[in-house]
């Protein structure tokens, strides 16, 4: 049976929540579904959660965006912009501010906040799991993310569920309506792993169009870190020969991008015909010129990321990037959990895949 609904976009989210409830307005016939929120700010920084009505005994699926640099606040007189911590602390506030009224809290947290610190080496915080431990504590039943950076994070919570969701049929669907002249067969295309870490996506891929894979090895300089990190010395590649072959690199987030252009680089050395780059999150930290000097070179022809998170605003009108919708996909999530459904569909796409690739083929 189908609980009473709830919808809190949080200001990072705004966007996406209000496409959102639009859709699931429209399959159902109407109805307003996001509940008013906010988290105003003192002079000093410190904030507070608010809900504008009451959320009792509804079933709450809470849309945060904790990559959204957009947002700013006033701190001593002078615009602060959001961090992703500061983000997760407003989505904690609006969790307790429900107060324990609400009959169940769903988290959608597309970009796993702290994904990369998912794992301890030495003598470092476990942020990753220290925060859906967190989540648990405070009572949300279910966190829906998409392409976690290290899956195996799900350990982390024995009780709560955490759905990590591949949004690859999506990717799928947006290469193939840009691209009609692909031949999907192992003599034509291949799929390439930037690293280690992107193999599980890359084989998952590549077995549902039928093709071979490739990987790039990090070789990383370990008597030294920068950043927090070792330095990559080069990139070494496994796999048969790409020349004459489209290629897709495939991977969950472009950062700075140099990683991906040093890839994108050396196909080009070996003779790949087109390269592709599917990345779920478009971080893009350092700014754009050095994607705009690398596409200029010929080194790729696409970059495809999702709008799961915020993009800036000169990214939209470059010619090399494609965005992959996702709003009626996370719609669907919310009304099929909302409806008491099973996702098991939505989250495992390989059939659907399948029968993108056969339409395709059967043109």
């Amino acid at each position: 049976m189908t609980e009473k609904l709830g919808i809190i976009a949080l200001e990072s989210a705004r966007t996406a929540g209000d496409e959102i409830n639009s859709i699931i307005s429209g399959w159902r016939g109407g109805g307003h579904f996001l509940v008013p929120t906010e988290c105003p700010r003192f002079g000093s920084g410190e904030a507070k959660g608010l809900i504008r009505e009451s959320v009792r005994g509804r079933d709450l699926y809470i849309l945060v965006d904790v990559c959204n640099s957009s947002v700013e606040y006033m701190m001593n007189g002078r615009p602060n912009r959001m961090s992703p911590d500061d983000h997760y602390q407003d989505l904690k506030r609006i969790i307790s501010a429900c107060n324990g009224k609400a009959e169940r809290i769903t988290v959608i947290m597309p970009f796993l906040y702290e994904s990369r610190q998912h794992r301890r080496v030495f003598r470092e915080s476990l942020d990753c799991a220290l925060m859906l431990r967190e989540l648990e504590n405070m009572g949300v039943k279910n966190i829906i993310t998409f392409d976690a950076h290290d899956p195996r994070v799900q350990n982390a919570t024995p009780i709560s569920s955490l759905e990590d969701v591949s949004p690859s049929l999506q990717f799928t669907q947006a290469l193939l309506e840009e691209y009609d002249d692909l031949k999907l067969d192992r003599d034509s295309l291949m799929f390439i792993a930037p690293d280690e870490g992107a193999m599980p996506r890359v084989v998952f891929m590549a077995s549902m169009f039928g093709v071979n894979v490739g990987m790039f090895y990090k070789r990383r300089d370990y008597s030294t870190i920068v950043n927090g990190l070792n330095p990559i010395v080069a990139h070494d590649f496994c796999g048969e020969s790409v020349k004459g072959k489209d290629v897709i690199i495939v991977d969950d987030m472009i950062a700075s991008g140099g990683s991906m252009i040093d890839v994108a680089r050396q196909l080009k050395e070996r003779g790949a015909a087109r390269v592709f780059m599917f990345s779920t999150f478009g971080l893009f930290t350092h700014g754009l010129e050095k994607i705009d000097r690398a596409y200029e070179e010929g080194l790729f022809d696409r970059i495809f990321t999702s709008n799961l998170i915020q993009r800036p605003k000169e990214l939209l009108s470059r010619a090399w990037y494609c965005s992959v919708d996702m709003n009626l996909y996370v719609a669907a999530i919310i009304d099929t959990l909302n409806k008491g459904d099973s996702l098991e569909e939505l989250i495992r796409p390989a059939k659907r895949i399948k029968e993108v690739l056969a339409k395709y083929n059967a043109r």
